[in-house]
């Protein structure tokens, strides 16, 4: 019974030893609506209706509803999820718009 509960206990800490690392290095995201897309930046109000500005990465993978688009098709308004690199939350590598807002 013992051997059994430290087996556990040992599988258990090596998962979470593995977990943590790539826990750690998720990317960040975040939701709200286009002020302006221009220019490798991204102008965006969250849900607070704070502004925040992004410079979007030259290899940014770029969506509206679900198509590969161009940065400046993003218009005033579109509803958009922003994922930014963890070590650097300035820097869009990539945004998906759409059309409506999406209420997860």
């Amino acid at each position: 019974m013992f051997r059994r509960m430290a087996l556990v206990v040992a599988v258990m800490a090596v998962a979470l030893f593995v977990a943590l690392p790539v826990m750690a290095a998720e990317d960040n995201t975040h939701t709200g609506k286009v002020v302006s897309a221009a220019d490798g930046k991204l102008v965006m109000t969250d849900s607070n209706n704070k502004e925040m500005t992004h410079t979007v990465a030259a290899d940014a993978k770029i969506t509206f509803d679900g198509k590969e688009c161009k940065l400046t098709d993003l218009k005033k308004g579109v509803f958009v999820k922003v994922t930014t690199k963890k070590d650097d939350a300035k820097v869009a590598i990539a945004i998906e718009a759409s059309s409506k807002e999406d209420k997860k």
